[in-house]
């Protein structure tokens, strides 16, 4: 199998993936939220998280009854054990440990990073550009760049983006050169789900009550990462970060 789309349709399709393959995520519950039902059917996954899921701005640590960053991101990291229990899942785990909301900052060093360590991969399935969060952003251009130097193909999972002056949950932005494949979970892959889930306490305020349905899938587009990403706009820039769209591309222009 070579081709994006076959790739895309054999994942969404419910059907064991024995060759191997990486799945690139920004932060932990990324991999139970996006790919979680599909984890358990890699036999052979590399799963890479990019950040430690801890911004530099202690507000969400302490949020969560954390008083240092490390505390936070130690958390993190033990509620991805248990999920990925949780979701009957046993990856082989790469950690860069980059501050969460930072990724943008360090793309040459995460390029050359995932070349080594997705070496041998038959696919690598991560994040759509859609402007939900800087570090999906971010792993959607690292992915396509290290993928392209290793020569293997990119998959989408459905993230999260700004429809309708709301953030939507497990939604593409359609590209009619990328039709989408679905799937809807079985009552054992929800239960699965929800109970990784659960071991993401500190991010029940993020994702509350929403729970996946249908998995999503699609070979990723050759997006422009310097020209803003498809859809109705950019929904971290009205988060209050300091981190803009407009930053992010202007930095992307250097990389892409």
């Amino acid at each position: 199998m070579t081709g994006a789309d076959a790739w895309a349709r054999l994942i969404a399709s419910g059907a064991p993936v024995r060759d191997p393959v990486a799945v690139v995520v920004a932060h932990a519950d990324d991999e139970t939220l996006w790919t979680g039902a599909a984890l358990g059917r890699m036999a052979d996954c590399r799963l890479v998280h990019l950040t430690d899921s801890s911004p530099r701005d202690l507000g969400d640590a302490r949020r969560s009854g954390f008083a240092t960053r490390g505390a936070y991101a130690a958390a993190r990291m033990e509620e991805l054990d248990a999920a990925l229990v949780a979701l009957d899942a046993s990856p082989r785990r790469f950690a860069y440990e980059v501050p969460d909301q930072e990724a943008f900052e360090h793309v040459p060093t995460l390029v050359e990073r995932l070349v080594i360590d997705c070496a041998g991969v038959a696919a690598i399935a991560t994040h759509p550009y859609e402007g939900g969060h800087p570090d999906h952003d971010a792993a959607a251009l690292a992915v396509r760049a290290a993928a392209d130097r290793l020569g293997v193909p990119v998959v989408e999972f459905a993230s999260y983006n700004l429809h309708g002056g709301e953030r939507v949950w497990a939604r593409f932005e359609p590209d009619p050169g990328c039709p989408e494949h679905g799937r809807p979970l079985l009552p054992g892959e929800r239960a699965r789900i929800d109970r990784a889930l659960a071991a993401h306490a500190s991010q029940a305020g993020v994702f509350g009550d929403w729970r996946p349905e249908v998995e999503r899938w699609r070979a990723a587009p050759r997006y422009d990462f310097t020209r803003p990403p498809p859809g109705e706009g950019c929904l971290y820039d009205g988060f209050g970060w300091a981190l803009t769209s407009r930053r992010w591309r202007e930095r992307a222009g250097a990389w892409a």
